[in-house]
């Protein structure tokens, strides 16, 4: 399913317009993302849990030369599902 197929589903079942439920989508990611940004942790009970994690520095090599590169260390997302989710998803 895509964002689109995502969004007419969201507006039937909530009967809400395409557009209200575009921008209901868009505004829910945007606070996901600023808030991991802001390294914030958003736990949806029973869906799961939203973070960002800090990545450590490693060293690679280059597939095309065979020399070592370094890799800086990073803020990654992380999304760790909920109970309710894992069952829902084991049960079908």
């Amino acid at each position: 399913m895509n964002k689109a197929e995502f969004i007419e589903q969201l507006s039937k079942k909530t009967k809400l317009s395409k557009k209200d439920a575009r921008t209901a989508l868009d505004t829910a990611l945007d606070l996901i993302v600023s808030s991991c940004a802001k390294k914030d942790k958003i736990v949806f009970t029973g869906f799961g849990a939203f973070e960002a994690r800090k990545q450590k520095a490693t060293q690679r090599i280059n597939p095309q030369t065979g020399k070592p590169m370094s890799v800086p260390a990073k803020m990654v997302p992380k999304f760790r599902p909920g109970k309710a989710f894992k069952e829902a998803l084991s049960r079908k």
